[in-house]
């Protein structure tokens, strides 16, 4: 499960976040490109808010794909 007070320093604000747990496996970035970017010390975050309900579906999507569960959506 996710971990809002680990959260990864470059998610920018909103509902969704990844934590410091996370693998770099790409998942996010495969599943949902435009709201997920790879930090280049390791690790993804949150570059974009989805808004629309298409875009929050997408989101969703990643957040269930995630291996080590590092997505979260509580913002």
């Amino acid at each position: 499960m996710s971990d809002a007070a680990n959260k990864a320093k470059n998610n920018v604000s909103g509902k969704y976040y990844v934590d410091q747990n996370c693998i770099s496996c790409g998942q996010c970035k495969d599943i949902a490109k435009d709201f997920f970017a790879e930090d280049p010390n390791g690790g993804y975050y949150v570059c974009k808010q989805p808004v629309k309900p298409e875009e929050i579906t997408i989101c969703q999507e990643a957040l269930k794909a995630c291996p080590v569960e590092s997505i979260g959506d509580n913002g």
